[in-house]
């Protein structure tokens, strides 16, 4: 059974930084795409980055240069690495495992499985 499982959500003030972290288990992320995506209050679900299996990663233009993903494969977990945080990063985020090519990391319908999501507030 395949499980993605997010932490490293919460509470920041804008400029501040978090880590989010996400662990899978009866999935193997080194032969796979993963891909981050967020959910803002009154917003459809957004792509922030992902990373496919030749081990690419892209991000979203509003986070470019100040978020990071990357994987861990022997941990068998993938980081976001957030900083300079602004109040619009705010939402849930998810993390998501499939296969992805190129620009269609940010089509969330081409990942099969998603963890239960972890919030990110950011305040001014």
């Amino acid at each position: 059974q395949v499980q993605l499982v997010e932490s490293g959500g919460g509470s920041v003030k804008a400029g501040g930084s978090l880590r989010l972290s996400c662990a899978a288990s009866g999935y193997t992320l080194s032969r796979n795409s993963m891909g981050w995506f967020r959910r803002a209050p009154g917003k459809e679900r957004e792509g922030v980055a992902g990373i496919d299996t030749g081990g690419v990663t892209y991000y979203a233009d509003s986070v470019k240069g100040r978020f990071t993903l990357s994987q861990d494969n022997d941990k068998n977990t993938v980081y976001l690495q957030m900083n300079s945080l602004k109040p619009e990063d705010t939402g849930t985020y998810y993390c998501a495992a499939g296969l992805t090519y190129g620009p269609t990391w940010s089509d969330s319908t081409r990942y099969d499985y998603w963890g239960q999501g972890t919030q990110v507030t950011v305040s001014s």
